[in-house]
């Protein structure tokens, strides 16, 4: 379930320095070691105990696991044996290769692995059995405390491992990455980009090689340059193809890790090669250039150590770039600042951050194919007022990131397909309406709507203000979402999240008029025949009285008004506080409630008796109420039922509260300014 509020305002990007605790007991690293020093105890975490529920949650375990510490495995256990490598990882029985594939592009850059993995643990004299790593989660940096028991089998671990037993901070990287998901088994499948920009707050951008530009080659090439993250993977057509192997070693549906690239003097002319990395620890590439082929034996001994060629069995191979462009289908970049590869000049980037939640009933209208709901989405407008150097457009790179799936995987949750579309902004301000969408068409939209955990594109776009509209592909999902927005040049953005306002007219006081209408006449005839000699009714009274009413009037579905109904209408309208409605405060009522119902009538389009719960921002706005998406999410919550839908009943009921917490809200104002007038008087 999402949270219902999400502060919508932009902030910056969060630094690395500044991690959050994630503890339960909201201690950090630092103060739980001390106290475990102190007492001479080694960590156990109670957030992720060495038990069945952080291994799995949907299945028992396949073998009996058991907990053990490393200094339970081995007799020397080293946090770190001779630098963190890529060789330090080898994938257990746990299908997260899409992590592992991550984890060995974090090793190329150091700077970036001393971030995510602090290099000042180890087993010596002050070992405690607590490790803790850092991860980037959607705009902050949180830092999460393990203890080191890890599960194995037979001794030996059963999940990610170095190639050297005695070594295990990639063990223990994969434990905390799993506590931050909730348990190892929610890390089975994904996408490793996903990982790559939780190791650095960084932007991912997804190639389809048979897409690529004809500088492919050099992108790759500047994006290992600048200690970009890279991964690829092979597509399968269908689930049985799943770690497929192809005739040429390689493994369909698997992630793999891109470690290097560069050109070898071979024949009288330059080859482009690429490296690649199978986080298996082995199962290679057996084309030209493989470990064995016979394209070395005419390659320099100097030229195949620059290249770190080595005929190891250890899951890491060269290839031709040519024949990378066949086999491989697709290529993840993780850039740890947004600047295109395509462009040889570095930039410093604008960023700011939207946080959000699409609810149903209220904020999850879905995409454009579906009109009707589509334009309750949140709204975030884009300033573009500067062009970028030397050129006619503004870049902007849009990030749209759904929270939480993986953590929610034990509820039941799927990874939702998103996008979005932009939109040039008209002159008006407020939250556009459903008209608008009918008749203007995007400017942009996210290339396609998919089920990733974020969604990713470059755009050029003429200075300007523009709408963008963040979406699930089906209306009616909830989910939580992160928007980055990093452009060249400072954006101005903002949530159109409209200001609560209330613009209702003032109530006239409850006066006998001259001369009674028609319709006054027939109430007061009702009335006398209810409420006796002192004119007076309660609820249940003015239960039998309304309803009698609604019933003889024309073109209206409504189901009988409640009594709660009726206790409320007494609460907003007894000026004399006794419990009961007098006439003359009733007829005050009676024309506020026509006025409701023509507004319900309005927004009842089928006629049916009940409104769309959608369609509650404009008939809550036509009654003089113009709320948020918080109030109004609540609102929703509050008095729609399971298809969406709001009676007559409900949307009285709603309008009566607003208009009690209005009255209140205006007498605290006018007290509050009473009391400055007096100190300022004074």
């Amino acid at each position: 379930m999402p949270h219902l509020y999400q502060d919508s305002k932009p902030r910056p990007p969060a630094l690395p320095g500044a991690a959050r605790t994630t503890q339960g007991s909201g201690e950090s690293y630092e103060e739980l070691k001390r106290e475990c020093l102190r007492k001479g105890v080694l960590f156990e975490d109670p957030d992720f105990p060495a038990c069945s529920s952080s291994l799995f949650f949907g299945e028992k375990p396949p073998i009996p696991f058991i907990w053990k510490r490393p200094g339970d495995i081995v007799k020397d256990p080293k946090f770190i044996l001779g630098g963190a490598t890529r060789t330090d990882i080898c994938q257990g029985d746990l299908g997260d290769c899409w992590l592992l594939a991550a984890i060995a592009s974090l090793t190329l850059n150091e700077k970036t692995l001393a971030r995510v993995v602090p290099l000042d643990q180890n087993f010596g004299p002050d070992y405690a059995g607590i490790f803790h790593f850092q991860f980037w989660q959607h705009n902050e940096w949180l830092d999460v405390v393990i203890d080191d028991r890890l599960p194995t089998f037979n001794g030996r671990l059963v999940f990610l491992h170095s190639a050297e037993r005695n070594e295990f901070w990639s063990a223990l990287l994969e434990k905390a990455y799993a506590k931050l998901n909730g348990s190892y088994e929610a890390l089975k499948g994904g996408s490793t980009i996903e990982a790559m920009e939780d190791f650095t707050g960084g932007v991912g951008e997804m190639y389809e090689v048979k897409k690529a530009p004809d500088n492919f080659y050099e992108i790759l090439e500047k994006a290992l340059k600048r200690c970009s993250m890279v991964g690829c993977s092979i597509d399968t057509s269908s689930t049985a193809e799943s770690e497929a192997r192809t005739p040429f070693g390689l493994i369909k549906g698997h992630a793999y890790s891109v470690t290097g690239i560069d050109e070898v003097r071979y024949r009288g002319q330059q080859v482009q090669l690429i490296r690649i990395r199978n986080p298996w620890g082995q199962v290679e590439w057996n084309g030209p250039w493989s470990d064995n082929s016979p394209e070395w034996r005419l390659v320099s001994p100097s030229e195949q150590k620059r290249l770190s060629q080595a005929a190891l069995d250890d899951g890491e191979f060269w290839m031709k770039f040519e024949d990378f462009k066949v086999h491989f289908d697709k290529v993840e970049i993780c850039n740890l600042t947004p600047d295109a590869l395509e462009d040889s000049t570095a930039h410093k980037w604008e960023v700011t951050i939207h946080q959000g939640s699409w609810v149903r009933g209220s904020t999850a209208g879905g995409c454009r194919n579906f009109l009707e709901t589509f334009w309750t989405n949140p709204q975030i407008k884009l300033h573009l007022t500067e062009k970028d150097d030397g050129q006619d457009d503004c870049t902007l790179i849009a990030a749209l990131m759904q929270k939480d799936r993986r953590k929610l995987k034990k509820f039941g949750a799927e990874m939702l397909t998103i996008g979005y579309s932009i939109y040039e902004s008209p002159s008006r301000d407020g939250h556009l309406g459903k008209d608008f969408f009918r008749y203007h068409p995007s400017k942009a939209r996210s290339k396609t709507y998919i089920n990733l955990r974020e969604v990713s594109n470059r755009f050029k776009l003429p200075p300007g203000d523009y709408i963008l509209i963040p979406t699930t592909f089906e209306p009616h999902q909830e989910a939580d979402f992160c928007l980055r927005i990093f452009s060249e040049k400072k954006a101005i953005t903002e949530d159109l999240d409209e200001n609560v306002a209330i613009d209702l007219p003032e109530p006239p006081n409850p006066t006998p008029s001259p001369q009674e209408s028609e319709e006054e006449k027939e109430f007061r005839a009702l009335f006398e025949q209810i409420a006796g000699k002192d004119m007076e009714i309660s609820a249940e009274e003015l239960e039998y009285v309304l309803n009698a009413v609604l019933k003889k009037t024309k073109n209206i579905k409504f189901k009988n008004l409640s009594i709660i109904s009726c206790r409320n209408i007494i609460s907003l309208m007894d000026t004399s506080g006794n419990g009961k409605l007098e006439f003359n405060e009733f007829t005050v009522f009676w024309e506020k409630m026509k006025k409701w119902i023509n507004i319900f009538l309005q927004f009842d389009f089928d006629k049916s008796g009940s409104m769309s719960s959608y369609e509650l921002r404009s008939a809550l706005k036509a009654a003089g109420y113009q709320l948020n998406n918080y109030l109004l999410q609540l609102i929703v919550l509050r008095y729609s039922d399971e298809q969406f839908q709001i009676e007559f009943d409900d949307f009285l009921n709603c309008l009566i509260r607003l208009e009690n917490a209005s009255r209140v809200f205006h007498a605290l104002s006018v007290k509050s300014k009473e009391f400055i007038n007096l100190n300022i008087g004074e």
